[in-house]
């Protein structure tokens, strides 16, 4: 059985689990494996033509912040029904496999 994948910034574990999905070479975590914590709501959004609407978040540890660095799709188009409400991440959240 292999160690279970991690998404890590400034040495601080944001999210971990054993069930992530890669879409589109993205890690996607299920909502209940990330610490809600280290996740500050942001106002951007952006849109992709099979997904649909992305909403960020902010990653927090301690007085750092990582602007839009974590993203999830809360109503995807149907193609992408199976990551509704995953979380990925990117802009330098380290992916530990």
């Amino acid at each position: 059985m292999s160690d279970p994948t991690r998404a890590v910034w400034r040495d601080t574990v944001i999210a971990v689990s054993d069930r992530v999905q890669v879409v589109d070479g993205y890690t996607y975590f299920p909502a209940d494996a990330v610490d809600a914590t280290h996740l500050r709501p942001s106002a951007h959004t952006t849109v992709c033509s099979w997904k649909g609407t992305a909403s960020y978040y902010d990653v927090v540890v301690g007085d750092q912040q990582n602007a839009n660095a974590a993203w999830s799709y809360v109503a995807p188009k149907p193609e992408a029904a199976h990551i509704a409400g995953w979380i990925a991440f990117w802009r330098g959240v380290e992916i530990r496999r």
